[in-house]
């Protein structure tokens, strides 16, 4: 099970990594003017969300296998952990669209805008990890 444990923590990781990483493109997409940097930034959005997309399905298939293995269903925080793994799922699903916009050249949102969606990774992050360390409930 350490075995386990230990994919699932490098690809929670990775995972954050392109949740950090995928919006900061989209800050500078929305910033950009010029076509040909745009069309490089656009590329590597595409790649960077193809790369993390089954690394995100590969942290939840580990992460409800060690639930499984571990963790009794009565456990509260673990369900609100549960709760803000799905609305990163969620996130995720909302970079798919960003992207989109991007791609068909329709976004309609700020730097700014992107700047404080970029955030929200970083607070989950923080309170999925006190609740796994602190199990305060």
């Amino acid at each position: 099970m350490l075995w386990l444990k230990s994919f699932h923590i490098v690809m929670v990781v990775s995972w954050f990594a392109g949740l950090f990483y995928l919006p900061r493109i989209f800050v500078n997409l929305a910033m950009e003017t010029h076509d040909a940097a745009y069309d490089r930034l656009l590329l590597m959005a595409r790649k960077l969300y193809r790369f993390v997309s089954p690394i995100m399905w590969l942290t939840l298939i580990t992460g409800i296998w060690l639930w499984l293995a571990y963790f009794p269903l009565s456990m509260n925080w673990m369900w609100a952990k549960l709760i803000l793994v799905a609305g990163l799922v969620g996130y995720h699903h909302v970079c798919k669209s960003l992207l989109r916009a991007f791609e068909a050249r329709q976004n309609v949102k700020s730097h700014i805008w992107f700047r404080w969606f970029n955030e929200i990774p970083v607070i989950v992050l923080l309170a999925v990890v006190l609740l796994v360390v602190l199990k305060p409930f």
